[in-house]
């Protein structure tokens, strides 16, 4: 169907990216793969997911690091892609707490250089990661794209926030296409070694105890990996177009007078985090030691999606239950680690 299209997905080797690329060819795109493998967690993970990558048809790998330029614009010589993915980039809101210069260079500067690749090699639409963090100090639920998102309370949503203004000025200056696509804590199998549910089925599993933060008073829209990619695929040949009704009177954030986009894309039904254990222990048969904690710096209480938008554009809404999502996390973890 897609056999004449090649798409660029940045961080392929990372957890969205290697099921992205998976759905991708799968369609019949050419995917071209690029990660920079750095060590930021188990590089053998990204390696496993790597080597599964490599057998695709129409698949190929390029190890580049965004930030060097030269490299990245020679690639999109080469290949003439027609769309991008961005997926790459430093993630995670707690490292920022504390290695706030590693999203500098990755969030930024990195994704300065795939607008400034896109523009000049004249793609036909960039698709790149945002957050569900920048909602930040929000509270009015359920989180919408039409809010002002002016408050975020992390340097990784910052990053974030960041990205959507720099992809806006492309969109504005250039006739860029951008989509921006607020991810909501997504996870499944392959998923990143430090995201909860990672940690919580290895301490399990070891007997260790888990860190429970905000004394379990979470609530986060848990959306499963698959819904994301089959969210981001339907994206890709959809191009932003340009708001006919948009106003520099009353703004609507989500759109623009310029090509650019901005979609969520959650479950939309969050779920307390204690309930969120409860599966995990269900699934292991096997209870959790809980080490109960207060909320942590830069983290927020709760997440919901409103997915009205994507529901729109694409017809389709993520809806894969927990407890389906955490069996098939789970199947996945206790066969690739051999517990």
């Amino acid at each position: 169907m897609h056999s004449n299209s090649t798409v660029l997905v940045t961080g392929a080797a990372g957890f969205i990216g290697f099921h992205l690329t998976q759905k991708l060819t799968a369609l019949g795109f050419r995917v071209a793969g690029l990660d920079n493998l750095n060590d930021y967690y188990d590089v053998n993970l990204k390696k496993s997911r790597l080597d599964i990558l490599k057998t695709l048809p129409g698949f190929t790998f390029h190890q580049i690091n965004l930030v060097d330029y030269p490299s990245l614009d020679s690639l999109f010589k080469q290949e003439r892609f027609d769309y991008v993915v961005n997926l790459a980039a430093q993630a995670g809101v707690r490292y920022s707490l504390t290695n706030p210069h590693a999203y500098l260079e990755s969030n930024l500067h990195g994704f300065l250089n795939v607008l400034e690749a896109c523009r000049h090699h004249k793609i036909k639409h960039l698709v790149y990661a945002s957050s569900s963090s920048v909602y930040g100090a929000n509270k009015k639920m359920p989180f919408s794209v039409h809010h002002n998102v002016d408050h975020p309370i992390s340097l990784y949503a910052a990053s974030k926030k960041s990205n959507e203004l720099m992809a806006h000025t492309y969109s504005a200056l250039y006739n860029l296409p951008t989509t921006g696509l607020r991810f909501f804590t997504v996870y499944g199998p392959y998923g990143r070694p430090d995201m909860a549910l990672f940690l919580f089925t290895k301490a399990i599993l070891e007997g260790k105890p888990i860190d429970v933060y905000n004394h379990g008073k979470m609530k986060r829209d848990f959306t499963y990996v698959d819904d994301i990619v089959e969210s981001i695929s339907r994206l890709v040949p959809k191009p932003a177009r340009p708001n006919t009704q948009w106003n520099g009177m009353t703004p609507d954030p989500a759109t623009s007078f310029a090509p650019y986009h901005i979609f969520n894309i959650g479950n939309n039904q969050p779920v307390e985090l204690m309930r969120f254990i409860e599966v995990i222990e269900e699934k292991l048969g096997k209870k959790a030691i809980k080490n109960m904690m207060p909320l942590q710096e830069g983290d927020v209480p709760e997440t919901y999606a409103d997915v009205e938008d994507l529901m729109r554009e694409v017809d389709f809404k993520p809806a894969t239950p927990i407890d389906e999502g955490i069996g098939k996390f789970i199947a996945w973890y206790t066969s690739y680690y051999k517990h």
